[in-house]
């Protein structure tokens, strides 16, 4: 049996099974990372800002895989996500479970900033935002939240 021939297989095998580790692992931190309360600092809807008014009462509340966005006492959205941060750049996906999209998936990108989040979506179903932008005409959520300090 010539082993050499086997060699590049077993290396590769080894370099996919590290990087699926290393995905998984980046994805934990990264979902470590949301948990808490958070406050919207901007936002933006099909290009219109969020009034500052709402930027105040916005909170989004994530708790292991689920996070809660809400203005005030209405609910926006309740929804599962899952983080892929092996993108550029990184993309999460709500699985809507409660609010006024119930049953739509959510495709976006994040980026964090030392204590800031930032976060674009498509319209409910519609295809993920290659870039953080959200113009009239374009159907996006663009939004800047900043972690709750826990007194």
């Amino acid at each position: 049996m010539n082993t050499r021939r086997f060699a590049p297989l077993v290396a590769l095998s080894l370099l996919c099974v590290f990087s699926a580790r290393a995905d998984e692992a980046a994805s934990k931190a990264d979902v470590q990372r949301l948990q808490g309360e958070w406050t919207m600092v901007s936002g933006s809807a099909d290009g219109q800002a969020v009034p500052e008014g709402m930027l105040e009462q916005s909170k989004r509340v994530c708790k292991d895989d689920v996070t809660t966005v809400t203005i005030g006492e209405q609910l926006i959205l309740k929804a599962k996500f899952t983080l892929d941060p092996s993108k550029d750049p990184k993309h999460i996906d709500y699985e809507v479970i409660d609010g006024p999209t119930k049953g739509k998936k959510h495709h976006g990108i994040y980026a964090f900033d030392g204590e800031t989040v930032k976060f674009c979506f498509g319209a409910p179903d519609a295809e993920r935002p290659a870039d953080f932008t959200s113009n009239a005409g374009q159907r996006r959520t663009l939004s800047v939240w900043k972690r709750v300090k826990k007194e």
